[in-house]
């Protein structure tokens, strides 16, 4: 027994080091992501104008070339029959073909240049669009593993009775780290990742669009490469805010509640009612924390599984008890079956347990789910 307490101690120890970690890398990986997606924006920016330019400088250089070719004729004429014309006027010719052929080599040189650094950027975005990637893709890690390590992880020794008890949770908190990392790698590959890898795909369409149909379709064509471009950042920052909504410490929980279920029927385009009633108190933390989850996982599930149309959330907060109801109208389930790999009941029921709360799930296929949620404050 003596054995098992230093090493609860030794495992707490572990697990503070590895949040202190953790939490000073995670704000620079963000950073990382923020600064190479402002660099992307920058230079998509920079890559638009000098696509204008190059298109200037080809129609000003086409122009130039036709008034070099007539000038050379010209010269030629005059020096065929020089007999005909003063010395005066003959160099008078001669200059102003050389004049024309001057500023000629200068705008194709200029158009060189440019091009050149349109193929430059165009690299650079490619290679932010890899780091943009791998930063989303390492955030997300730390981010899940921050949310194990603070909130899950903080009872673990005060819950587990054997070393047995301990292995068999290590090994389930493992496998469902792992489902959720997946998730993480689903969304970001689906949305951002897709998103970003189209849009250079549409940047390269934009040249040929200029070349075969004129500047205003190719014009249109960059209006949707921004569109794309915007519509990215918003799935990182909508990812972001799903791992870990700041305003929860900040505003408390019915604030963020509401904000965050607004969040969601916005890029869901599923109607979410809200209703809170009782007192908007701040709760204690892991109260909150308990209840924006459960929440949060009860309408991710009716948003992604139930295909609903409409979800009803309720939270009632009284001085010794939180109920909260979570109804939809999507395709339902059985709730005695169970899926394999499938975590998202299982946290749900573990995250009430260990604030001592009550869980029902009513559900039929093809009648909805209604989840109902009781939790005692003990403030």
């Amino acid at each position: 027994m003596k054995d098992l307490k230093s090493g609860d101690k030794a495992l707490d120890y572990i697990i503070k080091d590895m949040v202190s970690t953790v939490s000073n890398s995670k704000d620079e990986i963000f950073q990382i992501g923020e600064d190479s997606r402002k660099e992307f924006e920058e230079l998509s920016n920079e890559l638009q104008l000098i696509k204008k330019q190059v298109t200037t400088l080809i129609e000003e250089g086409d122009e130039l070339e036709k008034k070099v070719r007539l000038s050379r004729t010209r010269l030629s004429e005059v020096s065929k029959q020089f007999q005909k014309y003063s010395e005066g006027e003959i160099r008078k010719v001669y200059e102003q073909t050389h004049g024309l052929q001057m500023d000629l080599y200068m705008k194709r040189e200029k158009e060189k240049q440019l091009r050149e650094r349109r193929d430059e950027i165009e690299l650079r975005l490619r290679n932010i669009d890899e780091t943009v990637g791998r930063a989303e893709a390492l955030a997300g890690k730390i981010s899940v593993v921050l949310n194990y390590l603070t909130e899950d992880f903080k009872k673990v020794t005060e819950t587990l009775e054997s070393a047995k008890e301990k292995q068999e949770f290590g090994l389930q908190i493992i496998e469902a780290q792992e489902e959720e990392r997946r998730r993480l790698s689903r969304e970001i590959h689906d949305g951002p990742a897709q998103a970003l890898a189209n849009v250079m795909l549409r940047s390269d369409l934009v040249e040929r669009t200029f070349n075969e149909r004129g500047i205003e379709e190719a014009l249109a064509e960059m209006r949707n490469v921004r569109k794309l471009v915007r519509a990215a950042l918003y799935d990182v920052r909508r990812i972001i805010y799903d791992l870990r909504p700041m305003a929860l410490d900040d505003l408390g929980l019915v604030p963020t509640l509401k904000k965050y279920l607004a969040t969601v029927e916005e890029y869901s385009k599923v109607n979410i009612r809200f209703l809170s009633l009782g007192s908007e108190k701040r709760l204690d933390s892991k109260y909150e924390v308990a209840i924006f989850r459960l929440i949060q996982e009860a309408v991710q599930n009716a948003v992604k599984h139930a295909d609903a149309g409409g979800i009803d959330v309720k939270i009632e907060l009284k001085s010794h008890m939180a109920a909260i109801v979570i109804k939809d109208d999507g395709k339902g389930f059985d709730p005695s079956k169970k899926k394999e790999k499938s975590f998202g009941l299982l946290g749900m029921r573990e995250r009430v347990d260990m604030v001592g709360g009550e869980l029902h799930i009513n559900s039929k296929p093809g009648e909805g789910t209604i989840v109902t949620i009781h939790l005692p404050l003990n403030q």
